[in-house]
């Protein structure tokens, strides 16, 4: 994954290039500082990480899986993740880009 990341920066022009280009729905809603946008991501990576560990596996795969053999609790779990996800969005993401 780390050697994957650094080509598509490489591809993108660099580190500089990389870290000008803030999606324009960020910047609308939280500006453009790179301490907040570092924060955001490591505190969503901490809290998969803390699911998965909790859980005891990938929590996506556990849907996909779940779902492809018409495990009820896959469905629940779908069903239960986009019920959080979608207030959540709405609520951090209010202004449009």
């Amino acid at each position: 994954m780390a050697l994957g990341g650094f080509i598509s920066m490489r591809l993108r022009g660099g580190l500089d290039a990389v870290e000008r280009s803030v999606p324009a729905l960020w910047r609308a809603n939280f500006g453009e500082g790179q301490a907040l946008r570092y924060g955001a991501a490591f505190l969503g990576g901490f809290i998969v990480l803390y699911g998965a560990r909790l859980a005891g596996g990938c929590t996506s795969g556990h849907m996909m899986s779940g779902m492809m053999q018409t495990a009820l609790s896959g469905y629940i779990f779908a069903a239960g993740a986009f019920a959080a996800a979608i207030p959540v969005s709405l609520m951090l993401f209010k202004k449009e880009a």
